[in-house]
């Protein structure tokens, strides 16, 4: 069954294949109250994605990938310094691209409860040669199949409000920012979402969720707005450029 906006996330499935691995929370991570930062929670989504390949022996044969929407539960943060364990398995499944959940667990520190973040990327496999969807390996789709029943996935987007600014902000690009596609980084569209938490204090203190789509790739040199509205239990957020919405967002309070 796929998600919904306010669905709940699929569980850690009792059998198939899912991949594991952990490291040490970085310094260079974590926010002002020492947990980890949104922006650090994308490039871990990454880097486990990266790793999970690896493990399945499928980088070579499916190396470029582009994520659609991120959706991100913060139930209890993790803590500095504590270590990070990620468990990344298939949530639904097309040929040409997955929901891959990744649920981050930490032990605790100083007697203090682990944490908990739950997540799930869309997330498709891309032909670098022609810029289009590419399809799975049949070995590798079977493999990630293992942990679902949904093999007709659909893309469909969540959030889709057209820009309705009550505040706006620039959001100035450095070089660093771009990867190797020349778009700007996935974890700098969440250090953007960091910049609206000051209006959120009562959110983001308690469990939440941050929902983020790409609409279309933010390159170096644009001029960068973020602008937001407030919504039931949360904000909306556009990161826009020349009135036009490249990604849409939204954080809101998740049900106690």
């Amino acid at each position: 069954m796929e998600t919904t906006v306010t669905g709940t996330l699929a569980d850690l499935p009792d059998e198939g294949y899912v991949f594991r691995t952990s490291w040490p929370l970085s310094s260079g991570d974590i926010d002002r109250y020492e947990k980890l930062s949104v922006d650090g929670m994308a490039r871990y989504l990454q880097e486990c994605g990266a790793q999970h390949l690896v493990d399945c022996g499928a980088f070579e044969t499916h190396k470029f990938w582009i994520v659609r929407r991120t959706v991100i539960d913060v139930i209890r943060p993790i803590e500095w310094p504590d270590t990070v364990h990620l468990s990344r398995w298939c949530a639904g499944i097309s040929p040409r691209w997955c929901n891959m959940r990744v649920r981050m667990t930490s032990d605790g520190v100083d007697g203090r409860e682990g944490g908990l973040i739950e997540t799930e990327g869309f997330w498709i496999n891309m032909n670098m040669e022609t810029g289009a969807p590419s399809r799975l390996e049949d070995k590798f789709f079977e493999l990630l199949a293992t942990t679902t029943d949904e093999r007709r996935l659909r893309w469909k987007a969540w959030l889709n409000d057209p820009v309705d600014a009550q505040t706006e902000q620039p959001f100035p690009l450095r070089l660093g920012d771009t990867d190797r596609l020349d778009h700007v980084n996935n974890a700098v569209y969440l250090q953007a979402m960091r910049e609206v938490f000051p209006q959120l204090a009562d959110v983001i203190d308690n469990p939440y969720r941050l929902i983020i789509e790409y609409n279309k790739p933010i390159t170096y040199g644009e001029d960068v707005r973020i602008a937001t509205a407030p919504t039931d239990g949360g904000i909306l957020v556009w990161m826009t450029v020349d009135g036009e919405a490249r990604t849409h967002a939204s954080i809101t309070a998740l049900p106690r």
